[in-house]
């Protein structure tokens, strides 16, 4: 059946690592703004006393630990695929790429996977202190894995600090300029904004969610109050660091830029599209709907600023432009209605409705999936928008493939697109699950906190004889 059709295993290789990173990248991007959020609220609670913090906690722990164990089981799948469709590219880079994945494992996942049994299962085994402790590193642990995860992409982006031998090879010369090449400041700080975003619409969306239901309507409080400081404070700083990355981006990818902005001429006073469906093979764009001098004044600063065009490279040397174009489109324009969001809850905070206005919860429950949304679609920009190069401007993507059949890669992605929907439709239902039951209440004449060590249960029992 495959012989039928003249399949490319280029294409098909790249659509597997594309699902799969997809899948991937929801989860540590949710686990990094979840557990600094359970942080958060476990600190309340130990500094309050007040239980509604720790049953907020004992509900999204459930949550988080499906979220990490998704994230790993994806992040395996990944690595695989380095070696099975992707081992010319692992050959050449993998002196650079190597150690900085090594470096990840060492310094976050250990690290998390070390205290993740304690955040998990620690209540009433270890002290109050302790398992807070356990929480905090568990946080830290994911932003260290972010740094050099962020750190190996990144130099993807924008690679230096290496040298090219004989053989094909490349070899480190400057680790600091490996991990601090010029666009990981950026795009470390981009992500990190986006995974608390992420995180906290999702939050104030379950909260909204019980307040429509009428029920725990303290602990709806909680979320929707720290969920809507989130959006107040941390979208308008998205949206300037974004900014700052795209200005970055101008400099160091300038044809990413122009399938950005769907910009075939280079030029000054170029327009800011609002609207368009670019067209690959006339080279122009149909049906725009167009702000005049915008794009120029946006990315430079002045209206007669000089944009880079598409056509300034052969064809065979652009990013698929639709795709890049649109997922700009959507990210920004999710970014700008999480600025919205945040600005209206401060509106009805200051009148008093926060917790009253129907209508606000249910735009907060519309807006739940938001950060996922517009995370996927960055990542489509950074990855699509850096085509046809695996390693921007040293190695092709078409170099980088392993000598794979077409059909081969044909069946594996249809597997992996069974067992994902699989696997990870049940993790998302338990979710959905946790998220209708609530949290478990804890007695007004009860702590909440149990300790069951052998001592103290032995202790009570003499109490009582």
């Amino acid at each position: 059946m495959f012989e039928m059709i003249n399949l490319d295993p280029v294409l098909l290789a790249r659509i597997q690592f594309a699902f799969t990173v997809s899948f991937h990248i929801i989860f540590p991007a949710f686990t990094i703004g979840l557990a600094s959020w359970l942080a958060v609220v476990e600190g309340l609670w130990l500094k309050t006393g007040k239980n509604v913090y720790q049953e907020i906690y004992r509900m999204w722990i459930k949550v988080f630990a499906v979220a990490f164990g998704m994230g790993v089981v994806s992040g395996v799948v990944m690595s695989y695929q380095f070696g099975t469709n992707w081992s010319v590219f692992s050959d050449k880079v993998g002196n650079v790429i190597g150690p900085l994945l090594g470096y990840e494992v060492l310094t976050a996942f250990f690290l998390e996977a070390s205290f993740l049994g304690i955040m998990l299962f620690g209540w009433g085994r270890v002290s109050k202190r302790m398992h807070f402790v356990a929480t905090l590193i568990v946080a830290v642990g994911t932003l260290i894995s972010a740094f050099w995860i962020l750190a190996a992409n990144s130099w993807m982006q924008t690679p230096q600090g290496f040298e090219i031998r004989s053989e094909g090879l490349l070899y480190p010369t400057n680790w600091m300029e490996i991990i601090f090449n010029p666009s990981f400041p950026y795009r470390f700080f981009h992500m990190l904004t986006a995974a608390y975003l992420t995180t906290a619409f999702c939050v104030g969306g379950v909260g909204a969610y019980f307040f429509l239901k009428k029920k725990f309507k303290e602990h709806a409080k909680v979320m929707m109050a720290m969920a809507m400081l989130m959006a107040f404070f941390v979208a308008p700083l998205q949206m300037l660091i974004g900014h700052a990355h795209g200005e970055n981006t101008l400099h160091h990818q300038p044809i990413k830029v122009a399938a950005m902005e769907g910009n075939w001429e280079e030029g000054a006073n170029i327009p800011l599209l609002l609207f368009a469906l670019p067209n690959e093979e006339t080279e122009s764009n149909d049906y725009e709907l167009k702000v005049p001098g915008l794009a120029s004044w946006v990315l430079t600063g002045d209206v007669n600023g000089v944009v880079p065009g598409l056509k300034n490279v052969p064809a065979d040397e652009r990013p698929p432009v639709a795709i890049v174009f649109w997922s700009f489109r959507i990210m920004v324009g999710l970014g700008v209605l999480m600025i919205l969001t945040g600005f209206m809850a401060a509106f009805l905070h200051w009148r008093k409705t926060l917790f009253t206005n129907i209508l606000f919860h249910r735009w907060c429950l519309v807006m739940a999936p938001s950060g996922f949304i517009a995370l996927l679609a960055g990542w489509f920009v950074t990855e699509v928008g850096r085509q046809p190069y695996t390693a921007y401007g040293v190695i092709k993507t078409a170099e980088s493939i392993s000598p794979v059949i077409a059909e081969q890669v044909a069946i594996s992605l249809a597997a992996f697109v069974i067992v994902y929907s699989v696997i990870f439709g049940a993790g998302v239902y338990y979710m959905f699950k946790v998220f209708r039951k609530g949290p478990s209440l804890i007695g007004n004449d009860e702590k909440g906190y149990y300790d069951h060590s052998m001592e103290k249960s032995v202790a009570r029992e003499v109490t009582k004889d």
